[in-house]
C-alpha cells in the first residue's frame, strides 16, 4: 500500500523506494476509485445466487447457526450443501435429545463439525500376516510412513493413513486432540490404545479422496487374551461405525476365525452393507486347491456372518509382484485381473456415494438416539418415588430384557434397532436411574420432524456434492 501511496504521489516506483528517505507520515492513503460504487452496487444484489452446481453460496454476513424458533422445516437458504444443512439440524434437533439421556455413554460420543466433514475412511481387518498392510501399499503404489510388513504380527496399532503437506507419523494422543480431525472420540477408550494408535500423513492423489485405516493383527488362542491392553473389539466397532467401506482380509492358509476374530466381526453388526471380503494371496495355490478353499471361507463365513445373503468375496493377489500364473495357469491370472478391477472400482465408488452414507448414518443415529430416549425415560418411569431404590434398579437391570419388551410394544417399535442388551446393562450399572430425565415428547418430536420434514427437504434442495 506505501508503494501505491508513493505511485499516487507522482514518485517513481523502484526496487529501492521503501527503502529510500520518504516521510511516510505525510504521505497521504491510497485512494481506490470506484470501490465505494461497487460496494453500494453488491448491497443491492441478492445475498443469495446458485453456484456452478446449483448449490446455493452463502453470503459473508449470514448468521448460519441462527435460526427461528417457531420454524419446523429447514430453509434451503440457510445450509451451502447437504452435509452443513446435517451439521445445522445436528446441533438444533438431535443433539439436545442425546445430552439429556447421556447417548454419549451408552451407544457413541457426541459429533463434532470434524465427524461430518471427514473424507470417506476404509478399514482393513483381518488375521496377521494375510497381507492388510501390503494391500494398501499396492493401492498407493508405494510404503506408507511408520509401514511394516513381514510374516510374524508386524503391525501392533491401529494406523490412520490420510493424505498431508509432507511424510510423517503423528502419535494417537495428539491426533486425538485436533479439532480438524474426526478422532477425538477415541479419547474414551484412554492412553492405553491412543498409545498404539498413530496418523501417517503423506502426499498422495488417492489420499485427497479416501482416507486408509490399517489395523493390528487379529490374534489367536492365548494371544488374544494376554497381549491386548485395550478394548480392540470396541474401538473396531467404533471405526466401523465412521467408515464407509469394511475389508475382510483372508489367507488360503489362514481361513480358520480365531475367537477374537469372532468377537470382531460380531461388532460389525448394523454395518453388514459396508463389509467387502478379500480372500487374498490366491495365487499360492493351484486351481482345484482354491475351489475347496473359496468354498470352506464361505462355509466359516456363514458361522459367523448371521446374514441369509451370500458375502461377496473377491479373490486376488494384491501386491506389487506379477501374478504367480505357475499353480492356475492363464485362467486364474484373468480370473485375478478381473476381481481386482471389480473391487478397486468398488473403491473409486466410495467418493460419490460418501454423501449418501453420511445421510444413512445420520439417520440411523438418530433412530437410535430415540430409542435410547425411550429406554431411559421408560426405566426412569418404573423408579419408586420413595422407598426401595436399590432393590428397583438391581430388579430393572437383571430383568432388562423384559423391559425392552415392554418398551418395544408400547411405542410400537422395531426389535432390531435395540441396542445389544449386555452392553447396555454394563454400562447402567454405572448409573443411578432415579436421576435419568423423564420423556420430554417435545425433543422426541423434533428428531420426527427432521426425519420426515427437514431431511426430505434438505435432499430435495441440493444434488449430491461428488456428482
Amino acid at each position: 500500500m506505501q508503494l501505491v501511496s508513493l505511485a499516487q504521489a507522482g514518485h517513481a516506483v523502484t526496487s529501492d523506494s521503501l527503502n529510500a528517505e520518504v516521510d511516510f507520515e505525510t504521505l497521504q492513503l491510497p485512494t481506490m476509485e470506484g470501490l465505494d460504487g461497487l460496494l453500494a452496487k453488491k448491497k443491492r444484489v441478492a445475498k443469495w445466487a446458485p453456484d456452478r452446481n446449483g448449490s446455493l453460496m452463502l453470503s459473508s454476513g449470514a448468521n448460519w447457526f441462527s435460526s427461528s424458533k417457531s420454524a419446523k422445516k429447514v430453509s434451503s437458504n440457510y445450509v451451502t450443501s447437504i452435509i452443513d444443512g446435517l451439521k445445522k439440524l445436528y446441533v438444533k434437533k438431535l443433539k439436545p435429545l442425546e445430552v439429556t439421556y447421556h447417548f454419549s455413554d451408552f451407544v457413541s460420543p457426541l459429533l463434532a463439525n470434524s465427524d461430518f466433514d471427514a473424507k470417506p475412511m476404509v478399514m482393513l481387518l483381518g488375521q496377521y500376516s494375510t497381507g492388510k498392510t501390503t494391500f494398501i501399499k499396492h493401492l498407493l503404489r508405494t510404503s506408507y510412513p511408520g509401514a511394516h510388513i513381514g510374516p510374524e504380527p508386524t503391525t501392533d496399532r491401529f494406523v490412520v493413513v490420510m493424505n498431508g503437506p509432507d511424510e510423517r507419523s503423528v502419535p494417537g494422543n495428539t491426533i486425538a486432540v485436533q479439532a480438524d480431525m474426526p478422532f477425538s472420540g477415541l479419547t474414551t477408550f484412554g492412553t492405553s490404545f491412543l498409545s498404539k494408535f498413530e496418523c501417517s500423513q503423506m502426499p498422495h492423489p488417492l489420499l485427497e479422496d479416501i482416507t486408509i485405516v490399517d489395523t493390528p493383527g487379529v490374534l489367536s488362542g492365548e494371544k488374544q487374551r494376554t497381549q491386548r491392553i485395550y478394548d480392540f473389539t470396541g474401538v473396531t466397532s467404533w471405526f466401523a461405525a465412521k467408515c464407509d467401506l469394511i475389508l475382510l482380509l483372508f489367507d488360503p492358509h489362514k481361513l480358520d476365525i480365531s475367537d477374537e476374530f469372532k468377537r470382531v466381526i460380531a461388532s460389525l453388526q448394523g454395518h453388514d452393507d459396508k463389509i467387502r471380503v478379500v480372500l487374498n494371496k490366491a495365487d499360492q495355490v493351484d486351481t482345484q486347491q482354491l475351489m475347496r478353499v473359496y468354498g470352506a471361507l464361505m462355509w466359516s463365513l456363514g458361522k459367523v456372518l448371521n446374514t441369509p445373503e451370500v458375502t461377496r468375496v473377491y479373490i486376488g493377489s494384491f501386491n506389487d509382484r506379477p501374478i504367480n500364473e505357475a499353480p492356475t495357469g492363464p485362467v486364474g491370472k484373468e480370473l485375478f485381473e478381473k476381481e481386482q478391477d471389480d473391487l478397486l472400482s468398488d473403491l473409486k465408488n466410495i467418493p460419490k456415494k460418501a454423501c449418501d452414507r453420511r445421510i444413512n448414518e445420520f439417520v440411523k443415529r438418530a433412530r437410535a438416539a430415540k430409542i435410547h430416549a425411550y429406554i431411559i425415560s421408560h426405566l426412569k418411569k418404573e423408579m419408586p418415588a420413595m422407598m426401595g431404590k436399590a432393590k428397583k434398579q438391581k430388579r430393572l437391570i437383571d430383568n432388562l430384557e423384559d423391559e425392552f419388551v415392554k418398551i418395544q410394544k408400547e411405542h410400537h417399535l422395531p426389535a432390531g434397532d435395540f441396542p445389544n442388551v449386555e452392553h447396555f446393562r454394563e454400562v447402567l450399572s454405572g448409573y443411578s436411574i432415579d436421576k435419568f430425565e423423564k420423556l420430554k415428547p417435545k425433543l422426541i418430536q423434533a428428531v420426527d420432524d427432521m426425519l420426515g420434514y427437514d431431511i426430505p427437504e434438505l435432499l430435495k434442495n441440493f444434488r449430491n456434492p461428488y456428482d
